[in-house]
């Protein structure tokens, strides 16, 4: 089983804590997801950081967000994103 990027297509960063305010993850763990070698353990346990680190609406929104993504293969904002391209 593949385990799904918690990327969720919001891709900015707070300047002090260097979360990122879509999925809560840090530039190096953001790096370390993508290395072949990253094993699906530490992802597992990445992704139980990424929630402990958020909270409330934003911990909501991402739970949602991330679930859409993992039954529908792409997130939703990114969808939207394509789609309008292919409006234009």
């Amino acid at each position: 089983m593949t385990i799904i990027s918690p990327c969720i297509s919001v891709c900015v960063s707070d300047p002090k804590t260097d979360y990122c305010y879509g999925c809560g993850r840090t530039s190096e763990e953001k790096i370390h997801w993508k290395e072949e070698a990253t094993s699906d353990s530490w992802k597992e346990e990445n992704l139980k950081i990424i929630l402990r680190r958020l909270s409330g609406w934003q911990q909501e929104a991402f739970i949602e967000a991330y679930n859409y993504k993992k039954e529908n293969g792409i997130s939703r904002l990114k969808e939207l994103k394509l789609k309008k391209l292919n409006l234009s």
